[in-house]
């Protein structure tokens, strides 16, 4: 399935922000954006919530298979560093199809977490299936690299 979804969302069409999504590529960035301000908001409940029993993550190198193995492992980690740093969006793209969307977002985080200061950039790639109104993100890609001298 979700090798299915990849290809079916290659010949999805790009629309990049400013520009508004309509359509289920809005509902599907309301989804990031609601995982992304429970994150925020330390609430890891809230942000299991929006993703699927099958949600597949690839975080710098490791991989969470289901949404159960992030809740027990990085998710909370991802909590606390979403709080402490500041984050902005520089660029979203996003697309749906049918009943899968995908939402691609570049950014950037600054402030301190653990001790270290945070100054990157960061790419995130996020799968989205619709099941009836609802959309889970069922694959989320993370990686980030340092801004050295900035």
């Amino acid at each position: 399935m979700r090798r299915l979804i990849a290809v079916a969302l290659l010949a999805v069409p790009t629309i990049a922000y400013p520009e508004p999504l309509s359509g289920g590529a809005a509902d599907a960035v309301a989804v990031v954006d609601a995982f992304h301000a429970a994150l925020h908001r330390g609430d890891t409940a809230g942000a299991s919530l929006l993703l699927s029993e099958d949600a597949l993550i690839f975080e710098e190198g490791h991989v969470e298979h289901g949404k159960a193995e992030y809740a027990k492992h990085h998710l909370p980690a991802d909590a606390a560093f979403s709080q402490a740093v500041t984050s902005k969006i520089v660029r979203r793209t996003g697309g749906s199809e049918g009943s899968a969307a995908w939402v691609a977002t570049e950014g950037r985080y600054s402030g301190t977490f653990n001790g270290k200061a945070v100054n990157s950039m960061t790419t995130e790639t996020m799968l989205l299936r619709r099941s009836g109104s609802a959309w889970k993100i069922v694959h989320i890609h993370w990686s980030s690299h340092s801004m050295k001298g900035d």
